[in-house]
């Protein structure tokens, strides 16, 4: 990777935009790609669907949309669902997590054309349902209703068959305003969990099994509501190589593992490279960390220089030039950051330093561009800054 830094940071330089900026590695982007690609190819159980928030940039979208052959998207954040909407003409829609009432009303009050829009809403009570067929009466429209499972993350979402038999009858009964849409559950835990605890295999067999009994409930009990084209979602990144091999899932939420940031380094995850990176300029080189109101410690030896970096304290890890690090004691910044590099460390003002995010969908809305780096050229994409 040095090699990869040293030759970013020449051309970062030549590029003449001194500002911190997100890159993306164009070929371990390509790299993940294909390995999604061929992962789906032999696994016709699932269809792809891409969280957006994970990779807030439509260019970016279009591009995996492409690749992948879907129009499938996972939505978190309401102000990003216009777009997807409008920028892809056959989109099929999931809402990642239940939306206060407020913003589903707010929503078809300014886009009533966008009523028979394939979105699936999200639910987790029945209370919610309540207010959202509220919203369903006071316009008109009939929304497609998709019910949040627990499947062991214990983060909220129907936890018992006596509250999933309740929800859907209750959308049995309100048929005019209400259609069932499927399941989400979600099962980040499953590599999460230290191996001491439980093994990700066996967390992965007990979450699907929940999944499965709560689908054997609907087909039994509710045949009305049973037929083909259920969406039934699973994922994501986590547990995307225990889906594509084996999965009561049909449907499968998938996004940060294409750029890999460090929350998603896991043994299932291995093979992808990690292709997001910060680059900022350098404002200050001194030559050792001097500490306000501390000046004894300048008659120490010194190990290492101090660096002044343009802006900084975002949610990723120092890795170049090797050994840099925050200072423990000077504190963080995100108006010029100060680290240390060893000593040695052949570096100057208006080089750059390299952090690896730990998530993409924390940092890809703080840059306006996402910069693709592919051979030493460099293309900007707007990002979703909401």
């Amino acid at each position: 990777m040095n090699h990869f830094f040293a030759q970013l940071n020449q051309d970062l330089k030549q590029s003449e935009l001194a500002l911190p900026r997100l890159i993306v590695d164009a070929q371990a982007f390509e790299q993940n790609l294909h390995y999604a690609e061929k992962k789906f190819q032999y696994a016709p159980h699932v269809q792809p669907r891409l969280v957006v928030k994970s990779l807030a940039c439509l260019e970016l979208l279009k591009q995996i949309s492409q690749r992948l052959a879907t129009q499938r998207f996972m939505v978190f954040h309401l102000p990003q669902l216009l777009p997807i909407l409008e920028t892809f003409s056959d989109a099929d829609v999931l809402l990642g997590k239940p939306m206060p009432v407020s913003l589903l009303q707010h929503f078809y009050q300014e886009n009533h054309h966008w009523q028979h829009a394939k979105i699936q809403w999200l639910v987790d009570t029945q209370q919610r349902l309540e207010q959202y067929l509220d919203v369903a009466k006071k316009f008109a429209i009939n929304l497609k209703i998709s019910i949040e499972i627990d499947v062991g993350l214990h983060r909220g979402g129907v936890s018992s068959e006596q509250d999933l038999r309740s929800i859907l009858a209750f959308i049995q009964t309100h048929a005019e305003y209400l259609e069932f849409a499927g399941l989400m559950g979600y099962d980040a835990h499953v590599t999460k969990l230290p191996s001491i605890i439980k093994k990700a295999e066996d967390a992965y067999a007990e979450s699907q099994q929940i999944y499965q009994n709560y689908q054997l409930l609907i087909q039994r009990q509710f045949p009305q509501l049973w037929h083909d084209e259920l969406c039934f979602n699973g994922g994501g990144s986590p547990t995307f190589a225990f889906h594509v091999e084996q999965s009561v899932c049909n449907d499968l939420a998938f996004g940060s593992m294409l750029l890999k940031p460090s929350d998603f380094d896991s043994e299932s995850l291995q093979v992808l490279k990690s292709a997001l990176w910060i680059a900022t300029p350098v404002l200050k080189v001194l030559p050792y960390t001097q500490l306000p109101g501390l000046t004894l410690l300048d008659r120490l030896p010194h190990r290492t220089k101090a660096l002044f970096v343009y802006g900084g304290y975002w949610m990723a890890d120092y890795v170049h030039p090797q050994g840099i690090h925050p200072h423990v004691l000077y504190g963080r910044s995100t108006n010029q950051e100060m680290v240390n590099v060893p000593k040695q460390t052949q570096i100057d003002v208006d080089d750059f330093v390299f952090l690896r995010p730990t998530q993409s969908e924390a940092i890809i809305p703080q840059f306006a561009k996402l910069w693709f780096y592919k051979n030493r050229q460099f293309e900007a994409y707007e990002t979703f800054r909401e």
